[in-house]
């Protein structure tokens, strides 16, 4: 090639640079993976978008969504039935919520609070099982004595693997929550099945002694009491003391908590056995307080749904409150929409719908603007 050929090539090329580069986007996205949690109008957006996007099915099934809201608001809030229906709901929500967020603390994904409430119901009808004379002012803190046992021994199952072994606590506990569903079919099939029950699955009733007291003849119990508690010893924990200032640390920056020398494991495990024993004192209640036995499907997916409960609250003692009341509004809104032909899963597609947009709007806040000049 002559230099006349080598000196026109390197014009063409820059002018093609310079044309590349005058189409180049002023602007460009980037994901922040250490973004800040998104504004709290962002959950108001996001459970307005999930009732739009269900509103869109409910109406392609032949219904007003409007009406439809309105049914389940009203079957929620709109009587005193209705609402203390929904704070019976709420009660063991909030106890789950309460033992998932304080494991999200420290960035630990405890996804098995479905399994611990299991164990911790299957450890108080023991109790009610093989020492069924005992007073109530024994039976009751027996039962939740163990539930509470039960359950923090449920969730070292997943503090210990994750600790020693490294094994994802995402795997362990949400297969724990199989063993513990396998483990409740079997005892209300074979050992503890009510022989007077008619070959239902379930346990003998519960006598007076091993029931929980009600308001009224409403089916609030003192299980509220239990969960307002907690929730009161959990906002003080993590707000006033040094326990609950390593924790936030290590969920901020678990490379510098360690630097600091904070031991991380042996947080893990506390924090899980804490975790496990609010959840199946939910479990307790829900056998002594509701049902006044052991029964296969004792649970409606409370430990699942607390996932949600924590994730909208992000984490704030006040937001576990104001989620659980909404998502036991929800279920009770779900049997009412029974009445005009929508099966009750509607509230578990919004439950969906909700988390759905949860995360996509968590995600939306982690994007940045960049200037590409």
């Amino acid at each position: 090639m002559s230099e006349q050929q080598a000196a026109g090539t390197l014009p063409m090329e820059n002018k093609g640079a310079k044309r590349e580069a005058s189409f180049r986007l002023p602007y460009r996205f980037e994901i922040d993976p250490a973004g800040r949690d998104s504004p709290w109008w962002v959950t108001i957006v996001s459970i307005g978008l999930a009732l739009i996007a269900c509103g869109i099915f409910i109406s392609l099934n032949g219904m007003k969504p409007i009406a439809v809201y309105s049914k389940m608001l009203n079957g929620a809030f709109g009587s005193s039935f209705g609402l203390t229906e929904t704070l019976v709901k709420a009660i063991p929500l909030l106890l789950c919520g309460l033992g998932v967020s304080i494991a999200y603390r420290i960035s630990v994904w405890n996804i098995g609070a479905e399994g611990q409430f299991l164990a911790g119901a299957m450890a108080a009808t023991a109790i009610t099982v093989y020492f069924p004379h005992l007073p109530m002012y024994v039976s009751i803190p027996a039962m939740v004595a163990a539930s509470i046992v039960a359950g923090g021994f449920w969730g070292l199952l997943t503090a210990i693997p994750r600790n020693y072994f490294q094994v994802n606590e995402l795997i362990t506990s949400l297969m724990l929550n199989y063993v513990a569903m396998l483990a409740l079919n079997y005892a209300v099939f074979g050992p503890w099945k009510d022989p007077k029950g008619f070959n239902f699955p379930g346990s003998p009733m519960f006598t007076a002694a091993q029931t929980l007291p009600t308001w009224g003849t409403s089916r609030l119990h003192l299980g509220i009491i239990f969960a307002v508690v907690a929730l009161l010893i959990y906002a003080f924990m993590i707000r006033y003391t040094r326990w609950g200032y390593e924790l936030r640390l290590i969920g901020a920056n678990a490379e510098a908590a360690r630097n600091a020398g904070i031991r991380i494991s042996r947080h893990v495990l506390v924090v899980m056995m804490i975790s496990g024993g609010l959840a199946s004192l939910a479990g307790m209640g829900e056998v002594s307080g509701v049902a006044h036995r052991l029964m296969y499907g004792i649970s409606p997916g409370y430990g699942y749904t607390a996932i949600i409960v924590a994730w909208l609250a992000k984490l704030n003692p006040l937001g576990l409150v104001v989620s659980s009341v909404l998502f036991g509004g929800l279920i009770v809104g779900g049997y009412s929409v029974q009445t005009i032909g929508l099966p009750s899963s509607t509230s578990s597609m919004i439950q969906g719908a909700i988390l759905f947009f949860l995360i996509a709007g968590n995600m939306a806040g982690k994007f940045r603007i960049r200037s590409n000049r």
